[in-house]
């Protein structure tokens, strides 16, 4: 197994929301954005088999992209249910919850990151690939994701 990641290029940076449409609003004013970015309703568990903590969780969140050059800003509102995203919010509030990083092999990923006191903590698919957080905060102040898309 090569030793990190295999990837140190972060690609997208994930805030937790309180008020979706309201955060992308001040986010198009301040950064003077052109095109209001979509916000979408993350797939049902019956499609993404989401897993938070070792247990399937119904959970689902409204998310915006933002492209910012070569970092994506992810804004996400949690739906209430158990998952990473709910946690964050009741215990910290709106905030940076992850960086995130492309990775080929998650599994490979998250044996190492586990081997280093970094624990999985939800994991999912979407279209075209999966998702997967990790509990780096202890270590790095922050939780890492990592996306690996299936080609």
């Amino acid at each position: 197994m090569a030793e990190g990641i295999g990837n140190n290029t972060v690609v997208q940076v994930g805030l937790i929301v309180r008020d979706i449409e309201e955060k992308l609003d001040a986010y198009c004013r301040i950064f003077g954005l052109e095109t209001r970015p979509q916000v979408t309703i993350t797939d049902p568990v019956e499609q993404t088999g989401m897993v938070y903590r070792g247990e399937s969780s119904p959970a689902r969140a409204k998310l915006a992209f933002i492209n910012m050059g070569q970092v994506q800003i992810e804004l996400i509102e949690p739906d209430g249910n158990p998952s990473t995203w709910q946690e964050f919010l009741d215990q910290h509030g709106e905030g940076v919850h992850h960086l995130a990083f492309f990775v080929k092999g998650t599994d490979q990923v998250v044996a190492y990151l586990d081997s280093h006191g970094i624990p999985l903590v939800q994991q999912g698919h979407y279209t075209g690939g999966m998702y997967t957080y990790l509990d780096s905060a202890p270590q790095l102040g922050v939780m890492l994701e990592l996306l690996e898309n299936f080609e």
